[in-house]
Order: structure tokens, then C-alpha cells, then sequence
């Protein structure tokens, strides 16, 4: 009987990363008082900076009618209080056994060969290499996203317990590269074996992760921004808080955790390890099907065929599978 991929498989993420939530204090006082980071609404009046149609662009009266015409927003905006100029983010990461068993999956025959394969690798490889690469952008601290770039000096520090002594600190993340994972580095390499023993089930582990940005006195700062369907909004950018405390989506955290994909061809930079390597920003997919490089040409591949990949390509599927997700094959075309 010729192997089918399931027509119902799902997995869940073995990184189950928290959102991280902004708090402020003066880095210079000798003891600060720490306190939340809330949301403004400003109301503002902008020009008109959009690329015109050539028929208004090229006829001055035109242009300058249209220069005329306010430019109205209210908008949502997050800053640091006059006194403060240290951001303060938090956040939490379990970090759950992979065995390769996924949540959910209507063909135990197939459930069965891909726990084989999934355990071969764990066998031959480990979690080494992944655990390495996601340490390396904890530590960095690629999830403060638009804060690390505007900040003078980034400390990390990670813990075992929310007020527990740090396991690891980085004084500087923002000296540590964005695109290499650098093995050699100590401080990574502590933190990638505690994610390491969580991921192969030897104890149970959950991160505890506290990055300190200085940004300067009353400098805005850059929690997520929602997503609003209503198109009757009075916001023309609305931000993410919970509890009045401005914060960031564990989505975007946890894309920030899993850029570790610098196997798909032609790679210049890391990108998040997702099924075809897709960077919405760039609008670009980085794992094309026709090249036979996305998840799914690999996994089926390998599942179903035992056309074992390359061990980089081996890295980038598991790594897919960590993530999780919905993978079926469904009978419709």
C-alpha cells in the first residue's frame, strides 16, 4: 500500500513564546522606579506626501491645491515619560518536547513513518544546531524589532524563574550579529543547551526573558500595531496594549526567535522558517516549489519517499515542524 500524507495533520509550536510588554525607568537614578509604558492618541496635521497621478504632479495649480488639502490622522503613538530613558521588555518562552508526534492526524500509517523519520534525525543530529540559532536571536535581541535599531546599548538577561538569578546575560546584544550564529560564543552556547534539554524532553524548561533598551529620555517606542478591519475606524494606527500597558504580538516575538532559515538558495540573510520562506515585508517567497526547496517538496520527499535531504535542508523541515502548523494534503486541487 503506497503512503499518503494525511489529509488532517497539525502541529503545535514547541516554542510557546508570550507577548512582551513594555515597561520604563531612569537607567541613570540609583533606584529607579519601574512603571508601564502607556498609549497616546495625537491628532495631526501632515502634508501630502503621496506619489500624485501626472496630471495633478505636472500642473502647478493643481499641485498646489492638492498641497492645500489637510492631511488629517489620530493616531496611537507609545513614548517613554519625560523622566525615563531605559525601555524595559518582557517576556516568557516554554520551551516543549519535540518528538515529531503531530497534535493532530487522521492516517496512523503515516503518523507512524513520520515519527520514524523525525526520530532518526533527533538520533543522528539532535537539537543542537536549532537550539543554537534560536538562543543566538534571543540573546541578540532581533525581537525588539524598530527598538534594537534606535537603541544606544541593549542588555539581555534570561532566567529560569520570573525573579530568578539570570542563567545568562548579554551586556550588549546589539555587538552580536544579526546574520551569523556564531557557535563559539559562551553566553549563547549556555543558553542554546537549555533549549536544547527542553526541546529533546529532558526537563521541562520555560525562559524568562528581560531586555533593558536605552533609548533616551521621553524617545517614542514600538509596540505592535493592530490590525483593524473596521473600515469605519476614527484611528488611523491603532497600537497593542492589554491592561493599559503597551506591548508586542508573540507572533511577531516569535518570528523574530525562529529566523534561523539561511539554507534556501542563493542566501544573503536569515529568514523565519516558514513553509516557502516568505517575507511579507519583501513581499518575496524564498523557497520556491518549482525549485523543489519549500517545506512541502522536502517533507513529502522524505516521508514519503525516503528521499533523505541534505542536512542543512533536514534543519530547515524540523525546524517547520517546531514552528507548527497545519499541513494536510487535501484532496482538492
Amino acid at each position: 500500500m503506497t503512503l499518503k500524507t494525511a489529509s488532517v495533520l497539525a502541529f503545535e509550536r514547541n516554542l510557546d513564546v508570550s507577548d512582551a510588554f513594555f515597561w520604563q525607568f531612569d537607567g541613570n537614578a540609583e533606584t529607579p522606579g519601574i512603571r508601564p509604558v502607556g498609549l497616546q492618541t495625537k491628532s495631526v496635521r501632515g502634508t501630502i506626501s503621496n506619489r500624485l497621478k501626472a496630471a495633478i504632479a505636472n500642473d502647478p495649480t493643481k499641485l498646489d491645491a492638492e498641497i492645500a488639502k489637510p492631511n488629517l490622522q489620530t493616531v496611537e503613538v507609545a513614548s517613554l515619560d519625560h523622566d525615563c530613558d531605559t525601555l524595559l521588555v518582557k517576556w516568557s518562552c516554554k520551551v516543549l518536547p519535540f518528538t515529531g508526534k503531530p497534535s493532530v492526524c487522521n492516517n496512523q500509517d503515516y503518523q507512524a513513518k513520520l515519527v520514524e523519520v523525525v526520530k532518526g534525525y533527533l538520533s543522528e543530529h539532535g537539537a543542537k544546531e536549532l537550539s543554537q540559532r534560536y538562543a543566538a536571536n534571543i540573546a541578540n535581541a532581533r525581537w525588539l524589532w524598530r527598538n534594537r535599531l534606535g537603541a544606544e546599548s541593549i542588555q539581555v538577561t534570561v532566567s529560569l524563574s520570573p525573579d530568578g538569578d539570570p542563567i545568562t546575560t548579554i551586556n550588549n546584544a546589539k555587538m552580536l550579529s544579526l546574520t551569523e550564529f556564531d557557535s563559539s560564543n559562551g553566553v549563547v552556547a549556555e543558553l542554546a543547551q537549555y533549549i536544547e534539554r527542553g526541546l529533546i524532553g529532558d526537563e521541562f524548561v520555560i525562559l524568562y526573558v528581560r531586555a533593558e533598551v536605552k533609548v533616551g529620555y521621553g524617545q517614542e517606542v514600538y509596540p505592535s500595531q493592530e490590525l483593524i478591519l473596521d473600515t469605519g475606524k476614527s484611528k488611523s494606527k491603532v497600537l497593542y496594549q492589554k491592561h493599559d500597558i503597551a506591548g508586542m504580538h508573540s507572533q511577531k516575538v516569535s518570528n523574530a526567535i525562529r529566523t534561523i532559515d539561511n539554507w534556501y538558495p542563493d542566501a544573503q540573510f536569515p529568514v523565519a522558517a516558514e513553509p516557502y520562506g516568505a517575507v511579507t515585508t519583501l513581499g518575496t517567497a524564498f523557497r520556491q516549489p518549482k525549485q523543489k526547496q519549500d517545506f512541502y517538496s522536502l517533507f513529502d520527499g522524505w516521508v514519503l519517499s525516503d528521499k533523505i535531504p541534505s542536512t542543512e535542508q533536514q534543519h530547515y523541515v524540523m525546524s517547520v515542524l517546531i514552528r507548527g502548523g497545519v499541513f494536510g494534503a487535501s484532496g482538492k486541487e
